[in-house]
């Protein structure tokens, strides 16, 4: 474990004001949320917050909120999220004492939405991977990323990494993952995939609007959605198509 807990303080001004407003934000800002488990995976509707606190995260580690790995900003003059701006990283004392300097932590921050343009801006420079990404499927891109960038102790925040990748691909990156958590790493990871949040003895947040929930694999939205559908997808599809009629 490298971080054990979130928290953060804001001006009173500030609370009812987006993102401060979102229910999952405000239960950190009230209590703080605190990591148990090396792998952590976000889960909850588009809008409850995954992304906003995982690039938060990113922020404050020292990562570019649009992606990229540490010591290293796609573009150094951009201001912090709101989020990021205020958010607290707590370290546990053996990573407070590696990390002392921001040049000395290891890790990565793969934003699907915006990892694209990135690998194609820094394919072939030094600290990154050689292989020409743009020659690649998108799929292939990520992970050439995800073996070349995820390799050593670190932090490694991710948000819906499974957007370009099939479902044999994703069960690499759960190799992958597992593999981090093994040699020291740590990963957070916002998603919607009942894929990836099945890694054994990780730890699955469900957001919402009850704030922020801890659940397991089997009683989540996620999956109980994707269950019912792929059993009998006519129990979602006869309502959704008789809308658009």
């Amino acid at each position: 474990m490298i971080i054990n807990k979130v928290s953060c303080q804001i001006d009173s001004a500030n609370q009812n004001q987006w993102p401060f407003n979102v229910p999952a934000v405000r239960q950190i800002i009230e209590k703080g949320f605190k990591f148990t488990k090396p792998v952590t995976f976000l889960v909850g509707e588009n809008g409850s917050g995954k992304s906003t606190i995982v690039e938060a995260i990113a922020e404050a580690y020292g990562l570019d909120a649009h992606g990229g790995r540490a010591g290293r900003k796609f573009v150094n003059d951009r201001p912090k999220t709101p989020l990021g701006e205020v958010v607290e990283l707590h370290y546990t004392p053996i990573w407070a004492k590696r990390f002392a300097s921001p040049r000395s932590r290891k890790g990565y921050f793969l934003r699907a939405e915006t990892a694209f343009g990135f690998m194609s801006f820094v394919t072939g420079l030094p600290g990154y991977w050689e292989e020409n990404v743009m020659e690649m499927s998108h799929g292939e891109g990520f992970l050439t990323v995800l073996n070349t960038m995820f390799s050593d102790p670190g932090l490694y925040l991710m948000d819906e990494p499974e957007a370009a990748l099939s479902f044999s691909s994703c069960l690499r990156l759960i190799a992958l993952i597992h593999r981090l958590a093994t040699i020291g790493g740590q990963v957070i990871c916002a998603t919607h995939s009942p894929l990836l949040t099945a890694l054994p003895g990780s730890e699955i947040i469900e957001l919402g609007p009850h704030g922020i929930e801890r659940v397991p694999w089997k009683e989540t939205s996620l999956v109980n959605h994707w269950r019912r559908y792929l059993e009998d997808p006519d129990f979602y599809l006869r309502y959704i198509l008789n809308e658009e009629e």
